[in-house]
Parts: structure tokens; C-alpha cells; sequence
């Protein structure tokens, strides 16, 4: 899906009209491009142990994506439930952390192409052996979602569950493990890594293939210089292959399928 999406803008090109105070023009004088993560949502972004330094498959796209805009990426980490407060207020310039683009957050924002298509799923223990066939059959039960999250927001809208809300990933899930919640709600492609490399007692569920969720490149409304340029940037890192050597590193598949 992805691809294609991709393979549609370079065959476009640059559609839109250059304005003297578009965002790209910023970055471009500066020669430094300034990127907000949540920086506790592993595989896509976290800080490595020893370093501090912020790491994942969010951090390698992002440096991907300023070597195309021909400039230097500065990260910054901020807690996800004012991330998208703080791009408004102008606090940066992009947001790449998995924001799923929503009609409402569109309102608010513009967004690159997707750069990820994912559905949500459910995550249990390993010795639950119960089965939700879908989030109407979690009715009752305490499941934790990301605080301000799509997932939070799609079991609020089944109504009857009982959401706990987390500022980070693996408090969500060690809270699962440690049996406060019945189940979590995440990305599928957050839990095979979260499950190998946290050696979490947790399983994969049902995957909720009627709501598939795409995250793009948030920023400020009003730079269709900036979008056509991460665009463009997007398309290429898929073309050329980039794209799939990131996404294999940190998922074991390529997510532009």
C-alpha cells in the first residue's frame, strides 16, 4: 500500500505552488530540520540505555528522510500526551511517532504520506488462553492504551471496557505482565519486538484487520512546499530500497507492504 502511494507521488511531482514563508524555506536557512519522538515507544523510537541517545525505526527514517531534505535532524523527546500541543505552539517542526492520521488531528495539522500502514491488536499474558475475536468481546475488562492515543480512542468509542490510560508502551504492557489489566492495545508491529527483546511473558491476539492505521509526518498547516518535499523524500527512501533495509532492522518485515 505504501508503495504505491509513493510510487504515485514521484510520478506527480512538485504539485504545489513555492511560498516565500513556507516551513521548508525555514529549514532549508538553518540547514537543521527539528524532530519530536515520544522516545519510550520501542521499536519505533526509544533512548538506548547507555547512550540517552534516541533509536528505532522512527529516528532511522527521520535521518533517511532530512539526508533527502539535505539537512541535519535535531531530536527532541517529548511525552506523546503533549507532543502534538507542542507542534502547534511551533515547539518543532515535524513529528515522526507513529501519529495515526485521523480526520480530526487533520483539522489541526497536515501530514506527509503514510509512511507506515499498521492495524492494532490486542496483547494478553502467555498463560491467558483466552481469545477476543474483537473489541466488543473486551467488554468488562481493564485494557491499557496509550494515554491520548488512536488506540485509546478506539476502545473509548466500544464503550463498557474499562481503559487505563499509559504515558509509555512499556508501562502499558509491564502492567499487563503484572496482571493490573486484562489486556493492551498497540500496534502489531510493536509486539514481536517488545515480546523478543523485553522478554515479556506476553502474546500477540487478534489483529483488527477492519481498521487499518496509517501514521504520517506531522507538521504545522500551511507549508505545501514542506509536504511535497517529504513526499518526494518518502517515495524515494522506498525506491531505492532504504525503506525496506529500516523497516526489516526493527520489524523482521517490510512495513511498506
Amino acid at each position: 500500500m505504501l508503495k504505491k502511494i509513493c510510487a504515485a507521488v514521484l510520478c506527480f511531482g512538485l504539485a504545489h505552488a513555492a511560498l516565500a514563508d513556507d516551513l521548508l524555506d525555514t529549514i532549508k536557512s538553518k540547514g537543521v530540520v527539528k524532530i519530536a519522538m515520544e522516545g519510550t515507544y520501542p521499536p519505533f523510537n526509544f533512548k538506548d540505555a547507555k547512550t540517552g541517545a534516541l533509536q528505532g525505526f522512527d529516528v532511522d527514517i527521520s535521518n533517511a528522510i532530512a539526508a533527502k531534505l539535505g539537512v541535519k535532524p535535531e531530536f527532541v523527546a517529548t511525552e506523546w500526551a503533549t507532543i502534538l500541543a507542542g507542534l502547534q505552539v511551533g515547539k518543532y517542526d515535524l513529528v515522526v511517532s507513529q501519529v495515526t492520521m485521523t480526520e480530526k488531528r487533520a483539522l489541526e495539522f497536515d501530514f506527509s504520506v503514510p509512511y507506515t500502514v499498521s492495524f492494532a491488536q490486542i496483547i494478553l499474558r502467555k498463560d491467558d488462553k483466552s481469545e477476543y475475536a474483537n473489541l466488543d468481546a473486551l467488554k468488562g475488562k481493564k485494557v491499557g492504551a496509550g494515554q491520548g492515543s488512536i488506540y485509546a480512542e478506539t476502545l473509548g468509542k466500544v464503550g463498557g471496557i474499562d481503559i487505563k490510560a499509559y504515558t509509555s508502551a512499556p508501562l502499558n504492557l509491564q502492567d499487563l505482565v503484572n496482571g493490573r489489566i486484562d489486556a493492551a492495545l498497540n500496534d502489531r508491529l510493536l509486539v514481536p519486538y517488545m515480546i523478543k527483546e523485553a522478554k515479556l511473558p506476553l502474546r500477540p491476539s487478534t489483529v483488527l484487520l477492519d481498521n487499518p492505521q496509517k501514521q504520517g509526518i506531522a507538521f504545522h498547516k500551511g507549508s505545501p512546499k514542506l509536504k511535497d518535499a517529504l513526499d518526494k523524500a518518502l517515495a524515494e527512501i522506498v525506491k531505492d530500497g532504504s525503506y525496506a533495509k529500516i523497516s526489516m532492522h526493527w520489524f523482521g518485515v517490510d512495513a511498506s507492504k
